[in-house]
């Protein structure tokens, strides 16, 4: 199931990184270049939600559309919090919080799914809230202006980064609790 619409969906969130990427290297003013991106980001976050539903619509769910899904979101966000820690709107130890923890969880539950513990690891409400703090963190820290005129965008976008990287911190501590009894009886 590699080119199913769902899939390709997925897909286009990967091949989406370079676009959203390149926007800054293109011979725009900075707020075109801003705009253009988070349009991008928003667009194709959006796609997650899309390619969920049309996976279970059309009955075109599979274990590769399982795997590359999350895969899809960790690059998509892992790539918009390097663009902006080059933009300098976002602290280093913010986003190695958030990369750091992304790569962690993604290597335990690979092990946990190894060791036929992976249920001990499912996604928990926790990194849920911290997905939707990254996902409305991103693109006010994409578009960097005042949106509508009246939002400071930078200002709401900071917060919510701050508030992603505490969930994101509390999510994995919750994660290892819950892996830590299996990986006891595991060594043992």
């Amino acid at each position: 199931m590699f080119l199913t619409v769902p899939t390709l969906l997925t897909w286009a969130r990967i091949a989406a990184i370079p676009l959203i990427i390149g926007v800054f290297y293109l011979p725009l003013d900075v707020p075109t270049r801003n705009l253009a991106a988070t349009v991008m980001f928003i667009f194709f976050a959006l796609t997650d939600w899309l390619d969920g539903w049309l996976a279970r619509k059309l009955n075109q769910t599979s274990a590769f559309g399982a795997f590359l899904d999350p895969v899809a979101d960790k690059f998509l966000i892992c790539a918009a919090l390097i663009i902006l820690l080059k933009l300098q709107r976002v602290d280093a130890l913010v986003a190695l919080i958030i990369i750091g923890r992304e790569i962690a969880i993604s290597a335990l539950r690979e092990w946990m799914a190894q060791i036929g513990a992976a249920r001990s690891v499912a996604v928990h409400m926790l990194g849920k809230l911290k997905t939707t703090s990254q996902m409305l963190a991103i693109p006010f820290l994409l578009y960097d202006g005042a949106l509508l005129g009246v939002v400071d965008t930078r200002f709401w976008g900071t917060v919510f980064i701050y508030i992603a990287a505490l969930l994101t911190v509390w999510s994995m501590a919750y994660y290892l609790r819950k892996a830590i009894p299996e990986i006891r009886a595991r060594v043992h």
